[in-house]
């Protein structure tokens, strides 16, 4: 099966966040892994050359009208989830079976999982990890998560928290008797308006540090002054910036602007792993450029337990999520060759 139909078999299973136990039947039947859950790995650390993990997520964000069928058109796959991430998962596969396994210079071990498109309370990264300790041991991983072919480090951290304004209700025709808490949030909406990205420089890389309003709530009735309004804030942090200092510095914030807070879910970053050996072999070999990662991968939670991790797949990261979602074939076809010789020709 060549690349493309890989895709294409992939993007015909329909694989939500947490319904992935088609996809990993499918996978595992095509590989040999053993399943863990809806999880599956290939290979096992500890044979004495250095460990490369190839990490893939089975599920997708959920559904929307059109992405099935999946279909090849003018050199593409579409369907759900073709460039996050089953085009990756298919060239993960393919390297599995085509690859002299024995001969390589390093011990290739794939992870496919489950339930990474959710909170990450619900990851099914870690729990495989810890099912698999011989996994901690891999001197790389690469997260296949849609890079454009380029080799994107670290990642940023991510934080929500609830900040709540009081006021207190009134009927809207007299609103002089009462206060109205959207209307206090406002300094807070116009101060993060007006804030320029924060440029984190790590050697030759650039994180923007940002924070967003991603949500308003504070409807009683048309008629009725709010007494009450909940913002949702995201917090993206630069890799360095640990939990408690993000926390502190969203806490800092909205006592500042008279709101209460109450984070409600957190995200390490994950470390730009600029000096690893075989990350700099990669990048001699297949001359992929360069990239800070904006946004949160698992090459976080990969790192809390040692293992140098880094982003790079085949995927288009514009198309992630969204409607009509595609990835082109000759990408998939790129990312297979490049990691080929990498996996061939990395020294031992």
């Amino acid at each position: 099966m060549d690349l493309a139909e890989r895709a294409l078999a992939l993007c015909e299973i329909r694989s939500p966040v947490g319904e992935e136990a088609e996809i990993a039947a499918y996978v595992a039947r095509e590989t040999g892994g053993e399943r863990f859950g809806n999880a599956v790995v290939c290979g096992k650390a500890g044979g004495g050359r250095p460990a490369v993990i190839l990490a893939g997520h089975l599920d997708t964000v959920p559904l929307q009208e059109g992405d099935f069928p999946a279909r090849r058109a003018n050199g593409r796959i579409h369907g759900r989830g073709a460039s996050d991430m089953k085009g990756a998962l298919a060239v993960m596969i393919e390297l599995w079976r085509s690859l002299p396994l024995l001969e390589l210079p390093v011990e290739l071990l794939l992870v496919f999982y489950d339930r990474e498109e959710g909170p990450i309370a619900g990851n099914g990264l870690l729990p495989l990890l810890r099912a698999r300790p011989d996994l901690r041991s891999a001197a790389l991983a690469l997260c296949l998560e849609p890079t454009d072919l380029a080799l994107q480090l670290g990642c940023c951290g991510s934080m929500h928290a609830t900040l709540t304004f009081a006021g207190r209700s009134a009927h809207s025709a007299r609103p002089w008797q009462g206060e109205n808490a959207i209307h206090k949030a406002g300094p807070l909406l116009d101060h993060l308006r007006t804030q320029p990205p924060r440029e984190v420089r790590i050697g030759e890389l650039i994180y923007r540090e940002v924070m967003s309003v991603t949500r308003i709530e504070g409807f009683t009735g048309r008629n009725v002054v709010p007494a009450r309004c909940e913002l949702n804030l995201n917090f993206r942090f630069a890799p360095g910036r640990s939990l408690e200092e993000a926390e502190a510095e969203v806490r800092a914030l909205s006592q500042r602007f008279g709101a209460d807070c109450a984070v409600t879910d957190r995200a390490p970053s994950g470390p730009a792993i600029l000096d690893n050996p075989l990350l700099q072999e990669l990048r001699a070999l297949t001359a992929a450029p360069v990239e800070a990662k904006q946004a949160w991968t698992d090459v976080a939670q990969l790192a809390q337990l040692g293992i140098p991790a880094a982003n790079f797949g085949p995927g288009e990261q514009a198309q992630a999520h969204q409607k009509g979602e595609s990835c082109s074939e000759e990408s998939l076809r790129r990312a297979y060759a490049m990691l080929e010789r990498f996996l061939r020709e990395a020294a031992a």
